[in-house]
């Protein structure tokens, strides 16, 4: 089974000229849902120590805790402002059509540990730099950045030196 073939493109979302890759159809089938979990996990080295998986909102917590769980890890959700109860920290960052805000506890990442980033898409990168940036801040180092897809030629990765990048597909 090819998980590729459950990526739908959205022609003109969220504004006009951007393709938008919907994982909608990946994640209603059974088969091809569990196919990508097994194949995104096995991106990730057996060798490696990880503390916590990070999930970025929204498509992010598809999967971040599902990885988390396999990796007996704990998952900590990085949201939009105003979505988390407790004490943040907050990073704004640019997209491919504009900018945003991203917030995690202040307490979710203790000093040394060793974090997994996920998320559903590596695009332009910079959601993904927005949040090392929020680990590093709260003393984490970012071993991995794990991606659904990753869209090569908007060079995403380039923003991530020096942290191993893996996806499923790449487009």
């Amino acid at each position: 089974m090819d998980i590729e073939t459950y990526i739908r493109d959205i022609q003109d979302f969220p504004k006009e000229g951007i393709v938008f890759k919907d994982i909608t159809p990946l994640l209603s089938n059974k088969d091809a849902f569990a196919k990508a979990q097994n194949t995104l996990r096995g991106l990730i080295p057996n060798d490696i120590e990880i503390d916590k998986v990070v999930g970025i909102e929204a498509r992010g917590f598809f999967f971040g805790p599902l990885l988390a769980r396999q990796l007996n890890a704990g998952f900590v959700p990085v949201r939009k402002p105003n979505k988390l109860p407790h004490t943040t920290i907050s990073q704004e960052y640019a997209l491919e059509y504009g900018t945003d805000v991203l917030e995690i506890h202040k307490d979710a990442i203790q000093p040394g540990d060793k974090v997994l980033l996920h998320d559903d898409i590596l695009a332009t990168g910079g959601t993904a730099q927005a949040v090392v940036q929020l680990i590093e801040t709260l003393g984490g180092t970012v071993v991995q950045c794990n991606f659904l897809i990753q869209l090569g030629f908007l060079n995403g990765k380039e923003k991530l030196p020096n942290i191993p990048v893996a996806s499923a597909i790449t487009y």
